[in-house]
């Protein structure tokens, strides 16, 4: 849903993914992404068609921040993944904090 601009129905999204899925399948799995807030419906005709409530980059962000308010200690964890961070990463790091890089 991501690599287009605009809503998708059930039908469009079904023949995106290719597998054997039913179409009453891709609906519910639609309707429960709805209800979580992770799409939002809009009314297309008869069938509503869907978007993403939020680009991959928010949501992996949100993912992050959750992930963070769940450890026992955050700054300990935020040290072990800054360690995992390629050179690229890293740079991009310090720049968004403001810092001086090498």
């Amino acid at each position: 849903m991501w690599a287009t601009d605009r809503a998708l129905t059930p039908a469009e999204i079904q023949a995106e993914i290719g597998a054997d899925l039913a179409y009453n399948t891709v609906h519910t799995i639609l309707k429960r992404l709805h209800d979580k807030g992770l799409v939002l419906r809009a009314a297309d005709g008869r069938r509503g068609a869907y978007r993403p409530a939020k680009n991959a980059a928010e949501l992996t962000a949100e993912a992050m921040h959750e992930a963070l308010d769940q450890g026992p200690d955050p700054i300990v964890t935020l040290q072990h993944f800054v360690t995992g961070l390629s050179p690229e990463e890293e740079r991009a790091l310090r720049e968004l904090l403001g810092g001086d890089g090498p």
